[in-house]
């Protein structure tokens, strides 16, 4: 679980830096949507007297924050945001306003799943259309965070499953087009 976190503070460090050096330009519309749910289920977690299995997702949402607020160090680390970008954004928060409003926990994952994946959809679009506009590191140890939630899990069912499954599966389509452009230069 701390080796997860460990890493993923580790490998999205070294996406901010090359974000602040203006490398990596990043959707901000993804990373800011990225940050609220995270946190919003870490504080609902500590708020419940969840501890050290709550480090992953407060994780989750402090990193792409943290993106996002590096973004704006550097005006060439910007990436233009679109009538497309907004659309997924507002989707998100949709998705996001009927995660909090429901009262079935199933129900929730699902609409959480539906925020993560609306606001993830252009930066998907990006990093295959123009990857090197993005740097791995970030998805890749995003993923690895989200893989070890799986050596921690007592009960597997859909609650434990499905949003760590998402965020390896969703890091990985992320990663894939960058990491393979990079080997190809």
């Amino acid at each position: 679980m701390i080796l997860g976190s460990v890493v993923n503070l580790f490998g999205t460090s070294y996406y901010i830096l090359n974000t602040v050096r203006g490398v990596t330009k990043p959707n901000r519309m993804t990373w800011l949507m990225w940050s609220i749910a995270p946190l919003i289920g870490a504080a609902a977690g500590f708020a419940s007297g969840v501890t050290w299995a709550a480090l992953p997702v407060l994780m989750a949402g402090i990193m792409p924050l943290t993106v996002f607020i590096a973004s704006f160090v550097n005006p060439n680390s910007y990436w233009e945001l679109g009538v497309f970008d907004y659309f997924c954004g507002s989707l998100s928060m949709l998705a996001l306003i009927l995660w909090y409003l429901t009262q079935n926990p199933a129900v929730a994952i699902v609409f959480a799943i539906a925020s993560d994946l609306a606001a993830a959809i252009p930066t998907v679009i990006k990093c295959w259309s123009q990857p090197e506009t993005e740097t791995a590191s970030g998805y890749t140890a995003s993923g690895f965070n989200n893989l070890m939630s799986f050596f921690v899990i007592t009960n597997w069912n859909f609650a434990s499953i499905a949003f760590p499954l998402h965020l390896v599966f969703i890091n990985t389509v992320l990663a894939f087009p960058v990491v393979r452009k990079k080997r190809s230069l």
